[in-house]
């Protein structure tokens, strides 16, 4: 990671993830001894199926607790806050791009964000006005009212990325962003997530399988340990 004269905005030390497997022993998810990701700074994640790109990132989320090391998101200690402030602090800093969307079907795109920034806490002066305007800088402004079925599948990944981004967050984590859109839409998508968290200088953490994505980022963080049964 460069210097930039600033703390990271992610930082581990000695993480692993454990779970219970059927025999009585357990299979470890993630083992990661050290990462810094600088304030930001733009990764990609990658590593094959099993390695632990997805529990990574739902441990920077705090959305997994670790079940040892440390993890910082900013100067925020993620590792020892239990989950009720873990949610707090998702809301406060942290966007977040799962792979299948995550949007609520009974809701409209416009709906969809809303409920995210209530969630998250956040008051807006006008929050549909907010909304809607974050919406239309992803090119739907004429899909506002629109369900999640009446969207494809890159409209659908637009709204979930103004969701993602509807908090302001210092930190964007994007799990396989581009893996349920085609060539033109994965470039639609990345040029998106690349250029708001740049105007805004928040962190990008995306994981990915695909070569074009991993190529366009200057710094590649690999996971190549895959999941183990340990005894």
């Amino acid at each position: 990671m460069a210097s930039t004269g600033l703390p990271p905005a992610i930082r581990i030390r000695d993480v692993r993830k454990l779970y219970p497997s059927p025999d009585g022993g357990t299979v470890t998810a993630l083992e990661l001894g050290a990462l810094e990701i600088g304030q930001g700074e733009a990764v990609a994640l990658v590593g094959p199926s099993g390695s632990g790109k997805t529990t990574l990132l739902h441990v920077l989320a705090g959305i997994t607790p670790v079940s040892s090391g440390e993890v910082w998101i900013g100067a925020d200690a993620v590792h020892s806050l239990p989950e009720p402030a873990r949610d707090r602090l998702r809301g406060r800093q942290i966007g977040i791009v799962f792979q299948t969307f995550n949007l609520l079907s009974a809701f409209s795109a416009l709906e969809n964000v809303l409920i995210a920034m209530s969630m998250a806490g956040h008051r807006q002066t006008d929050p549909r006005h907010y909304a809607s305007d974050l919406l239309a800088r992803v090119g739907l402004g004429d899909r506002l009212g629109h369900r999640p079925n009446q969207l494809s599948s890159g409209q659908q990944q637009r709204v979930a990325i103004a969701r993602a981004l509807a908090n302001g967050p210092s930190v964007v984590l994007a799990d396989e962003p581009t893996a349920h859109v085609d060539e033109t839409g994965a470039v639609a998508v990345l040029d998106l997530l690349q250029s708001a968290c740049a105007e805004r200088g928040a962190t990008l953490v995306v994981s990915t399988h695909d070569p074009s994505v991993r190529a366009r980022f200057s710094r590649v963080v690999s996971l190549s340990r895959p999941v183990v049964p340990s005894s």
